[in-house]
């Protein structure tokens, strides 16, 4: 068995969002966002963890299965409420100034209800033994971690765009954003919890919507740097 510190384990834990925060504001190479607005955004998306599990437990005194719970429920309260986040505190501000920003702070408040959805994720598995834990964070990292960063990066790149564009426009594309980023963060769920009933769920989940994740953030950053290239 593994011996590991409860104080590596939380070091380990958070390691994988300050990680991807990293790696998606460094996505940012014309113009980066103020380091402390960024980390301030990430700190908020720790702390709207909270009222975002306080409305998921309501619905779960409701709601019976766990299957709703985590395909409809967790997406909606989760991305709403990062989204929350980003429309009170950054966009807004004059910094945000162009749409690859968007980008860049929903992955930070998403990253930041991450970390710490993760270290509770890993704390429950170090109970069970320090190696459960250690294979947790591995799987986490690679997996659950960056994807709430993908899917709000969804709803990040139609806000950026909106920002910029004629108000009666806006809210239709912020709201088609939004829905595709609870929709996908639904299929994503849903084949975590189908893995151990449908044979090919896991391989789906790895082969298919992982990569396309990853593809659709791509594709919709550099979309976004060649606006501001353009301007």
């Amino acid at each position: 068995m593994v011996d590991v510190e409860p104080m590596v384990i939380l070091a380990l834990a958070l390691g994988p969002g300050v990680f991807w925060a990293w790696y998606f504001y460094h996505r940012d190479k014309f113009e980066p966002e103020p380091a402390a607005l960024v980390i301030k955004i990430f700190l908020l998306g720790v702390l709207v963890t909270f009222p975002v599990a306080f409305i998921e437990g309501l619905f779960g005194l409701f709601i019976v299965s766990q299957l709703v719970k985590g395909v409809i429920v967790a997406p909606v309260v989760e991305e709403y409420g990062k989204f929350w986040v980003v429309r009170r505190f950054a966009y807004r501000n004059v910094e945000f100034d162009e749409p690859m920003d968007g980008i860049v702070y929903a992955a930070s408040a998403a990253l930041g209800l991450a970390s710490l959805e993760n270290v509770l994720y890993v704390f429950a598995a170090y109970m069970t033994s320090p190696s459960l834990a250690i294979g947790t964070i591995i799987v986490r990292a690679i997996f659950s971690v960056p994807g709430h960063a993908l899917f709000s990066s969804v709803w990040g790149y139609a806000l950026g765009r909106a920002r910029f564009m004629a108000a009666e426009q806006r809210k239709g594309v912020v709201l088609r954003g939004l829905v595709l980023a609870m929709v996908l963060h639904g299929i994503f769920n849903f084949l975590l919890f189908s893995a151990d009933v449908v044979a090919y769920a896991m391989l789906i989940f790895i082969l298919v919507l992982t990569p396309g994740l990853w593809i659709l953030a791509d594709r919709n950053i550099r979309s976004a740097l060649r606006w501001r290239g353009r301007r």
